[in-house]
């Protein structure tokens, strides 16, 4: 009995350590939502230096749910293949 549950155990935190290995993807332009990126200080001054007034537009609430790569083609060209860019070579610089 107690072996089986010492295996369900070292199973179960298998399993956790597995799921916050996932959750701690690194943040990108084409999968990562914008809410998300603005929700830590690393990555908004990442938003806040290569795309200013992203974080503080006053439809944010509207496309915080969505990725930048998403936003783009709905910007009406405001926002630049130079600026998914320059936020993608910034966050693949983020510490690992």
């Amino acid at each position: 009995m107690k072996k089986t549950l010492a295996a369900g155990l070292a199973g179960l935190s298998l399993m956790f350590a597995a799921g916050a290995a996932l959750a701690a993807d690194p943040p990108t332009v084409d999968k990562t939502p914008i809410a998300d990126l603005a929700a830590k200080p690393e990555t908004k001054a990442i938003l806040d230096k290569d795309i200013p007034g992203l974080t503080a537009h006053p439809a944010f609430e509207q496309f915080k749910g969505m990725t930048l790569k998403d936003l783009q083609p709905m910007s009406q060209g405001q926002l630049t293949d130079e600026q998914i860019a320059a936020v993608k070579a910034d966050l693949e610089k983020l510490p690992k």
